[in-house]
């Protein structure tokens, strides 16, 4: 699925870069040969300007070289050809142009041509393409000549049209080959650029398969349990109060833990998706972590472990003031101290210390969480902020010198309390960290930004 994905990503690339580069090289070739065709024309008007000006016209007899037009009134006025084009000659031979005179009745009377062309006399004064042969190609412009009101002969000049089709033939060959290296350079990097893009939506969609499917196994197994439990009660023909009971409290514990684990989930969803709004006020994070560690202490003596909360140290540092959210940062403080509580033999410790610390340039309010626990180990440090992750051998085999939960030791967790206590962290603008050595404990630091003062 991915790889078509890409593979469309990369032809869609491509074919846009291709339609713009054939819409610019159209446009770019249209310019060029369009002003190459202009400066033509412009060369050749101005030929005729400058031969025009140099016609000699003159009233009288005739002569040998002489053309005379008659008019229905007036003198008649003739052009004496030699005097007029003695020079002209050489120039439109070095300028590539060729020059001719006709006589008012279409007769060729001078030419620069060696032959004559097998061309129709046709006044053309906005310029026109002839072919003479397959060839030979002309642009040619053909003027009336005028004195007063009397016709008095046509000039017509011409210029070699490969001198447009040259340089717009080479122009047409670079920009077919540009095009085509262009195209060719942008379709590899399309399938690179493709593949970049791709990868992000490729990983969250491999994040969400493993999300869903640890999320339909945490759901599945206490609903199967449900269900045993309620077929055995129904059916029992003979029901026993004591065992009903039983059964009961297995349901209803397991409820519970559905119950925390759709809470988690869909405070994740709206993390997730920007759907809860933080309720930003300043708060005492000292107050707050000694109500949370006294909510935890009869967890703690329950299970004969020792909790304990070292505020800060100074007197002025008591009021540890911070910004943000007082119910998700109970909730991130009551996960991360519960963790360390599940994972904590019996006679163990656990510690919560509460000081100023300058992290990164940045002033924060530190929070250490010390246990004597089984410890992480160091393979699986890289993953404890995964969703559903737990080093714990009932979820998966365990790592190199992982070791099972100690006897009596609570496994009911759903692997989500990290996961939540990053996200919480993140949207405080925090850090948090996990330090662990196996059979020896575990440390987890949060830094909180101090609140600025008004």
């Amino acid at each position: 699925m991915f790889q078509a994905t890409r593979c469309r990503l990369a032809l869609w690339y491509t074919s846009v870069t291709a339609v713009l580069l054939l819409c610019f090289a159209s446009g770019f070739y249209l310019y060029v040969r369009t002003t190459l065709v202009e400066r033509v024309d412009d060369t050749l008007n101005h030929v005729l300007e400058v031969v025009q000006r140099s016609l000699v016209i003159e009233p009288g007899s005739v002569e040998a070289r002489v053309l005379t037009t008659p008019t229905a009134t007036g003198p008649s006025l003739r052009v004496n050809v030699e005097a007029s084009f003695r020079d002209n000659a050489q120039a439109a031979e070095d300028d590539h142009i060729d020059l001719e005179w006709f006589s008012p009745q279409g007769t060729l009377l001078w030419s620069t041509l060696s032959e004559p062309l097998p061309i129709p006399l046709h006044v053309n004064p906005a310029g026109e393409t002839v072919s003479v042969t397959e060839e030979q190609v002309l642009r040619q412009i053909t003027r009336r000549v005028q004195a007063g009101n009397q016709v008095v002969g046509y000039l017509r000049v011409s210029h070699p049209w490969f001198e447009v089709t040259k340089p717009t033939r080479r122009l047409l060959a670079d920009l077919s080959l540009g095009i085509c290296v262009t195209v060719g350079a942008v379709a590899a990097i399309g399938w690179l650029l493709s593949g970049l893009a791709i990868a992000p939506v490729r990983d969250s969609y491999q994040q969400l398969k493993q999300f869903t499917a640890d999320a339909s196994h945490e759901l599945r197994n206490p609903i199967a349990v449900i269900q045993t439990n309620v077929q055995v009660a129904l059916a029992d023909p003979n029901p026993n109060p004591q065992a009903q009971q039983g059964q009961l409290q297995v349901i209803e514990r397991l409820t519970r833990r559905l119950g925390r684990l759709v809470d988690d989930l869909l405070f994740l969803a709206r993390q997730d998706g920007g759907l809860t709004a933080m309720q930003w006020q300043a708060f005492d994070l000292n107050h707050l972590l000694a109500d949370v560690i006294e909510e935890q202490q009869a967890i703690a003596q329950d299970q004969t472990l020792h909790l304990s909360y070292q505020p800060p140290a100074t007197i002025l540092d008591a009021e540890a003031t911070i910004m943000g959210d007082p119910d998700q940062i109970t909730r991130l403080f009551t996960n991360l101290i519960s963790n360390s509580l599940q994972y904590t033999p019996a006679a163990g410790t656990v510690t919560v210390t509460l000081s100023p610390d300058k992290h990164q340039g940045h002033s924060y309010w530190q929070v250490r969480i010390c246990d004597s626990g089984i410890g992480i180990p160091a393979a699986a440090l890289t993953h404890v902020f995964d969703r559903f992750y737990r080093v714990d051998p009932a979820r998966a085999k365990p790592c190199d010198g992982q070791r099972p939960a100690p006897k009596g030791h609570r496994t009911g967790s759903s692997g989500l309390g990290l996961a939540i206590a990053q996200v919480i962290v993140q949207n405080h603008k925090g850090q948090i960290q996990i330090d662990s050595v196996v059979d020896k404990g575990t440390t987890v630091t949060v830094w909180l930004p101090m609140a600025s003062p008004r």
